[in-house]
């Protein structure tokens, strides 16, 4: 049936068998994206002008700082949930970004630049890369949306976020901006903050951090992010043909597979992220890369690559019914407990 051939997919997409980890378990450095040490942690590194916090975005380590500011001030939430913040559930967004540029991903497909290559401006990322583009929508709409919410209590300056050389209409810039432009997405992402915000005041009261759901958390989360996608998708399509046929297609299976996912509320957390990204693919996809038959990607990374198309393809030949039932299906917390079982059943078998 259609279900039982989602459940196969969905256990190839989340290879994570969740093995009992003990508290003490440490990550190492490889498990953090990298330049991860060398980015700034406080909002107020960054450089000030004109009484304005001045982001980069289009700098890797600038935004990998965005991303490192959000994880240090939402670590005292997820305390419970890990040791040194490993549990905290944001960890799935700068892990994401850093695969991006470990494989490539962010450096300018056109070949018109040396954005984001090693011989020429290695940190630069590319506005006409499709994922750094894409990006921009789950690192600097959550971070403003974390400002707005309070999360970094009373700044001394607003933010502004530089704009790209090109297609500077495509994104938005500062708190205000972003708000008159894309309301329900700046909405999405303070709503969660707010969430995590809630829990401190409900917290002085009970002392302790009872009153933190996970599964909650992960579900307006999730909620932010798979709006993010929604919203900057078609925006971006003009980008995929920077790309080769292959990693064009991997891209909106990526985008697609995204959904799945989050009707699990998969969880973003350090090690849990990591174990699941050893299954993407590690550089991008060229012309004549048949999965499963490319010869440097292990097993998995074809097995993965496989199910994402045939997800995508039984979802449009379904006209998107398949996502309705899987989401039906994990409207739930059994249910995406269950969802998240099965997938591990599965995938350890």
């Amino acid at each position: 049936s259609g279900i039982h051939a989602l459940l196969v997919v969905a256990v190839t997409l989340s290879p994570v068998t969740a093995t009992a980890r003990s508290e003490n378990d440490v990550p190492g450095e490889d498990a953090y994206p990298p330049l991860w040490e060398l980015a700034t942690e406080n909002l107020l590194d960054f450089p000030v002008k004109d009484n304005k916090i001045v982001v980069n975005a289009w700098n890797y380590q600038e935004r990998l700082g965005v991303y490192k500011t959000l994880l240090k001030a939402s670590a005292k939430y997820f305390g419970p949930f890990g040791p040194q913040n490993s549990g905290n559930i944001l960890w799935g967004l700068p892990l994401q970004h850093g695969w991006q540029f470990r494989t490539g991903r962010l450096a300018d497909p056109s070949g018109v630049t040396s954005c984001g290559y090693e011989n020429g401006e290695l940190l630069c990322q590319s506005v006409r890369s499709w994922w750094s583009s894409m990006n921009y929508y789950l690192a600097i709409i959550p971070f403003l949306g974390a400002v707005e919410a309070g999360l970094f209590g009373q700044l001394p300056y607003e933010i502004e976020i530089l704009p790209p050389e090109e297609q500077k209409d495509d994104f938005c810039y500062s708190v205000k901006d972003c708000w008159s432009r894309m309301p329900q997405l700046m909405d999405d992402w303070k709503a969660f903050f707010e969430y995590l915000l809630s829990t401190e005041h409900k917290a002085v009261i009970s002392a302790s951090f009872s009153s933190f759901k996970l599964d909650d958390a992960l579900g307006l989360m999730w909620k932010a992010h798979t709006t993010s996608i929604a919203y900057a998708l078609p925006k971006f399509q003009d980008r995929l043909k920077y790309l080769s046929d292959p990693e064009a297609n991997f891209s909106e299976d990526w985008a697609n597979a995204v959904d799945f996912i989050a009707a699990t509320y998969f969880r973003t957390d350090l090690p849990t992220t990591n174990n699941f990204q050893a299954f993407l693919p590690q550089r991008m996809l060229v012309e004549g890369d048949v999965p499963p038959f490319i010869h440097d990607f292990s097993p998995e990374q074809n097995r993965i690559l496989v199910a994402m198309t045939a997800l995508r393809e039984a979802d449009r030949l379904t006209g998107g019914l398949l996502l309705k039932l899987w989401q039906k299906a994990m409207s739930t917390e059994e249910g995406r407990k269950m969802g998240r079982k099965l997938i591990e059943i599965l995938a350890s078998s």
